[in-house]
């Protein structure tokens, strides 16, 4: 009797072992689907590819050495139609950050584009590049802005990425001035959401005496260092990453910087987040030599300038209103033709082919001294 119950309990099977056993079998099943979906993505993901060549000799079969293999109204008319369709679970965001890494990709199947940003490596500026690009973006850091005017001009690069307005801190005026002389156009525009960290080859925030980063940077950041570093010397440098780079060959000496910055240069992150407002900004325009068509959604930059008598502004911007032309921005420059003499920088939503917005700019021209188009280009997707 008591040899039966013992064999009855051994064929008994343990409800852990059984539950375990059926856990593994779901997620072994579960893995073999996602090597199944792997494989169908990594065909499909092929087959863009070998499209993009096929658009690439088309291309160059039909117009030569001129061929415009990027069209960034057809990319951001891609991301707008995939976040449109996107059924989760992944972010919008996330699905066309993924979408612009394949985009990109492809593209430099076709020929690699070349982008100037404000160097050195790490900056915002380098980052806001590969957003608007993707990773398959070649890159080339310049010491300042003027140089990468200078570099677009000339043919080096394809296209520049600058700096132009940071939500808390406001215009970059030097870029721009730059637009007064320039033939460039603006092709598009890159928002990206600012993170400040101080870092140091220091471990405590004691120990720092001289603190190195880009005056919009430290302006951004100046309740938490009045509280944190009160004592510590204050230097403005060229860029965030050039602090970063300073901060790595001197004892007591600390960067307001990306986190980008930290990784190239081989510092301690001593605090993370360090800027007064968390939804800081900054706004970057691409710049190249060709007008972008249009997108269905697109902005319209213009630079103007009007008699210098009551009511002249009024009269100048009155045909956006009439026209139902909204107004994104507004800045005013000096000219430097002459003493209070003064150049308006104005965004408008619309392309300039826009039936609208077409007659809206030719009232415009008959009402300014100075009317020039900057560039028509999309709305930011991302």
């Amino acid at each position: 009797m008591e040899s039966s119950r013992c064999a009855a309990s051994a064929t008994e099977a343990d409800p852990l072992t059984m539950a375990k056993g059926s856990s593994d079998d779901e997620l072994e099943g579960v893995r073999s689907q996602i090597d199944a979906i792997d494989l169908e993505l990594l065909r499909l993901i092929s087959a863009r590819a070998r499209c993009a060549q096929t658009i690439a000799q088309i291309k160059t079969d039909t117009d030569g050495s001129s061929a415009q293999f990027y069209r960034p109204e057809r990319e951001v008319a891609v991301l707008r139609r995939i976040k449109d369709a996107n059924p989760g679970p992944l972010d919008s965001e996330e699905v066309a950050r993924l979408f612009r890494e394949i985009m990109s990709a492809c593209l430099a199947l076709e020929r690699p584009l070349r982008a100037a940003f404000l160097g050195p490596e790490g900056t915002f500026t380098q980052a806001a590049a590969i957003k608007h690009f993707g990773h398959a973006v070649v890159t080339k850091a310049l010491a300042t802005i003027d140089e990468i005017f200078r570099e677009v001009e000339a043919g080096s690069c394809d296209f520049g990425v600058v700096p132009v307005e940071n939500s808390t801190e406001g215009v970059v005026s030097h870029t721009l001035d730059l637009f007064m002389a320039s033939p460039l156009r603006i092709t598009g525009e890159v928002c990206l959401r600012i993170h400040h960290h101080l870092m140091s080859r220091a471990a405590e925030l004691g120990a720092i005496r001289i603190l190195y980063s880009h005056q919009q940077s430290l302006a951004q950041c100046r309740g938490w260092l009045d509280r944190y570093l009160p004592g510590a010397e204050r230097v403005c440098v060229g860029s965030n990453a050039e602090a970063a780079r300073l901060a790595a060959r001197e004892a007591g000496a600390a960067a307001v910087a990306g986190i980008q910055a930290a990784e190239i240069y081989d510092l301690k992150v001593l605090a993370e987040r360090i800027e007064d407002e968390p939804c800081n900004t900054t706004r970057f325009l691409v710049i190249g030599k060709l007008d972008s068509p249009p997108s269905g959604r697109d902005k319209t930059s213009l630079l103007l300038s009007c008699r210098n008598q009551a009511g002249a502004l009024h009269a100048l911007l009155s045909p956006l209103a009439s026209h139902g032309i909204s107004m994104t921005r507004i800045e005013s420059r000096p000219s430097r033709r002459g003493v209070w003499d003064y150049v308006f920088f104005v965004d408008i939503m619309g392309h300039r082919e826009d039936p609208a917005v077409a007659t809206a700019l030719r009232h415009l021209e008959e009402e300014s001294l100075l009317f020039k188009i900057l560039g028509s280009y999309p709305v930011a997707v991302l």
